[in-house]
């Protein structure tokens, strides 16, 4: 019997509804070796401020993990901000246009 539970987006914690943008990020980048490496499911949103925030130099080498993602002040503040929009907003992420 297959599960039909909505899954939750690990980084701002709403659910992701199968009609909701989504995508899979490589924990460690696959240029940095991270190809065949563990991967998480996100709002495509959120998968965008975190690459918008962050190298992938950066994520292979301190941000491999959900927990020190979350930890990130700026990432941390999105998530904040995202939190209080529905699942399946759509909208730019107040970062997304800017490269720090």
């Amino acid at each position: 019997m297959e599960s039909t539970a909505t899954p939750i987006c690990p980084l701002c914690l709403r659910p992701i509804p199968p009609d909701a943008p989504q995508s899979l990020h490589h924990l460690i980048p696959k240029l940095k070796g991270g190809k065949g490496g563990p991967v998480v499911l996100l709002h495509h949103i959120c998968h965008t401020e975190i690459h918008a925030t962050l190298t992938e130099a950066e994520l292979a080498r301190n941000f491999n993990t959900v927990d020190a993602l979350r930890a990130h002040p700026r990432i941390a503040r999105f998530a904040v901000w995202v939190a209080k929009r529905p699942p399946g907003f759509l909208s730019k992420s107040p970062g997304a246009r800017r490269k720090r």
